[in-house]
């Protein structure tokens, strides 16, 4: 009796145990079948080409690359003696661009030879952000995950990628200090960085000026924190720009949860004019890393010391011409 006992409750252990495992498969059925979407900071990849992977933000950026080279085919094909139409509308852009960008070089040639590269990062950075918040939502993947199945959207804008801003961040300061050797010099711009000229005038100068022995080992340090502020823009460029547009990207997608298509509204136009904006303080930013680079400071500091010079002489010397011109008109007298 008692070994049909047991035998009897451990099949009805094992019943329920398999009722619960049923239960459990059938609640989490629907859970799997149920696609979400998830706001993640890093990029979601789409496509695998062997050990290169292709993400949404890396795909958005392709896209933007291909718009811009087909506007700039269609105006170099449009261009006429009269303007007519986009030429006009394109003229009128970059005229007045160029206006802006003289007030922050005070030169119309390092306009003319910054302008390229800043105005297609302004460009480049304008549609990325703009494609970020395009109604195109709708299109992407949906992958089966550990928790459950997750919507990937085809675009995601690359500026909301800090792989994307990086990038950016460093050609930047990279540029500007190539534009800075094609300016000044190579020696000019690495003693920037390393003022070996400043060592150097400790022997030179140490007769004449003892001070130089307090004066040079300050602006040697002075060129090494410059150098270390290189790293810092590269920090503050890519870093302002990935959070203000990532952060622009969570907010539609949060409000649009919470009533679609009416509560995003004033806020997606203003992430359009947030767009503009970000993309002008980069643009302007690295024309103002562009300039910086390209002007001589030793020269600067010469054509100082030479004023200064001059206005001692003049403050020293005309009293005693003065002097000597009333003697002589004295003797004159005499």
């Amino acid at each position: 009796m008692t070994t049909e006992n047991t035998k009897d409750e451990l099949n009805t252990v094992k019943e329920q145990h398999n009722l619960s495992v049923d239960v459990k498969e059938i609640e989490s059925k629907p859970a799997s079948e149920e696609v979400t979407t998830e706001s993640t900071l890093f990029a979601e990849p789409i496509a695998n080409f062997g050990s290169f992977t292709v993400t949404n933000s890396l795909f958005t950026s392709w896209v933007v690359v291909f718009v811009l080279i087909v506007i700039a085919v269609i105006v170099k094909t449009r261009i006429k003696k009269i303007p007519r139409g986009i030429q006009n509308l394109f003229e009128v852009i970059i005229e007045g661009a160029e206006d802006l960008c003289d007030q922050v070089t005070s030169s119309r040639a390092i306009t003319n030879k910054a302008f390229p590269v800043v105005f297609a990062v302004f460009m480049f950075v304008l549609l990325n952000n703009w494609f970020g918040i395009l109604p195109l939502g709708g299109f992407g993947l949906v992958e089966t995950l550990e928790h459950g199945k997750v919507f990937i959207p085809l675009f995601r804008s690359g500026t909301a990628d800090i792989n994307g801003t990086l990038p950016l961040a460093i050609m930047s300061v990279i540029g500007a200090n190539i534009f800075g050797i094609i300016s000044i010099g190579l020696w000019k711009t690495i003693n920037k960085y390393v003022n070996l000229k400043a060592l150097g005038s400790i022997f030179t100068k140490i007769k004449k000026d003892p001070s130089v022995l307090m004066t040079a080992p300050i602006m040697f340090a002075v060129g090494i924190l410059e150098l270390v502020g290189e790293f810092a823009k590269i920090a503050s460029l890519s870093f302002r720009l990935f959070g203000n547009v990532f952060a622009g990207e969570v907010l539609l997608a949060s409000m649009g949860a919470i009533v679609a298509y009416v509560l995003p509204t004033p806020f997606l136009l203003l992430e359009v004019l947030v767009g503009v904006i970000q993309a002008f303080i980069f643009a302007i930013l690295t024309l103002v890393y562009y300039t910086i680079s390209s002007m001589d400071h030793d020269e600067d500091h010469d054509e100082k010391h030479e004023s200064n010079k001059e206005a001692k002489f003049s403050d020293t010397g005309s009293p005693d011409i003065s002097k000597e011109v009333f003697e002589g008109e004295l003797s004159g007298v005499h």
